[in-house]
């Protein structure tokens, strides 16, 4: 069995990486990019953006200018960023669902790419997948559609699940969905499921700890809050006990991640730069089409595991897309 180890970039990336005065300068096209989360946790997939983006011949500084603000997992500063972007005159904005509906109450001209969203047809992004039909468009996570098949992932490595518990960002509709989409599934499946609702970063340690002896798994419902502090999720879910589950291998790499099922968010952004490269060269957002994920990606830390004291059986372990040890 071929075991693969990735290390997170992300403590490469910090605020300065990217000085924002000069490139806003820059003669030529402005990409903006909304960071719902924060450079440190968005710094591989910004990598990906920007290396596809320059195969694509848009070279930062010269070319184009991409200017980054950052909310830090605080949706509160999304509405300043935007009109930020607005008063600018940007060519177009990239973030993610949890930012969507306050960029697109900021402008409805201003082309608009989702890097990830969980649901944009639910959430009201875009009118359809093949016709987004508006301003917005990019590409969908597909979270609430493949939550029933996570808790089948866990139910499989955990033979003896029985009860979990979901956490989600209260703030954020899409995330709210896909919580009580996945604790129906759970009450299909036989499992019971407590919801864990967040609605700032205190908030984690409390809810985790108040499922402590009871679930045996923690399924999270990814959003810019969870993700800015995952290390914090982590820790206090190994502290608990709990097996968590995360809709990308991102996040399970350190602080006691044990699973993830979900598409590849760096190449989610790599993907987003075609979309903006489409954009730029006179394509319409409402013409182009919302991509869904090709590939689902299993991965699993077997270190997170062994700790838990939790066997995954080997037939399960080779299926893995990515083993950690």
């Amino acid at each position: 069995m071929l075991l693969r180890r990735r290390d997170i970039l992300a403590g490469l990336f910090c605020a300065g990486a990217w000085p924002l005065a000069a490139r806003a300068q820059t003669p030529g096209k402005t990409i903006a990019m909304l960071g719902a989360a924060s450079p440190a946790v968005w710094g591989p997939m910004v990598a990906s953006f920007e290396e596809r983006l320059r195969e694509l011949g848009w070279i930062d500084g010269r070319t184009v200018a991409i200017i980054y603000r950052w909310a830090e997992g605080d949706s509160s500063r999304y509405a300043e960023i935007a009109a930020e972007f607005v008063a600018m005159k940007v060519d177009v904005i990239v973030t993610v669902g949890g930012a969507a509906a306050t960029v697109m109450r900021a402008t409805n001209t201003i082309p608009i790419v989702l890097a990830a969203a969980v649901d944009p047809v639910a959430s009201g992004f875009v009118g359809s997948l093949a016709h987004p039909g508006g301003n917005v468009t990019g590409l969908s996570l597909q979270s609430s559609e493949i939550g029933t098949k996570r808790l089948e992932i866990l139910r499989e490595a955990i033979p003896g699940l029985k009860h979990l518990a979901v956490m989600a960002n209260a703030n954020y509709p899409g995330s709210v969905r896909e919580s009580a989409a996945v604790r129906e599934a759970a009450r299909k499946l036989g499992l019971a499921a407590d919801a864990l609702d967040i609605h700032r970063p205190e908030d984690i340690a409390p809810a985790i700890a108040s499922v402590k002896g009871s679930a045996t798994a923690l399924y999270i419902c990814t959003d810019s809050l969870v993700v800015t502090n995952w290390p914090r999720i982590n820790a206090a879910a190994r502290e608990a006990n709990l097996a968590t589950m995360w809709g990308a291998r991102e996040w399970i790499h350190s602080e006691g991640g044990f699973m993830s099922y979900g598409p590849n968010e760096s190449g989610q952004f790599r993907q987003a730069a075609d979309y903006v490269d489409k954009i730029l060269k006179g394509a319409n957002p409402a013409d182009i089409p919302v991509a869904q994920p090709t590939k689902i990606e299993l991965a699993v830390n077997l270190k997170t595991a062994k700790a838990l004291g939790l066997s995954i059986p080997e037939t399960f372990l080779l299926r893995a897309d990515e083993v950690i040890e």
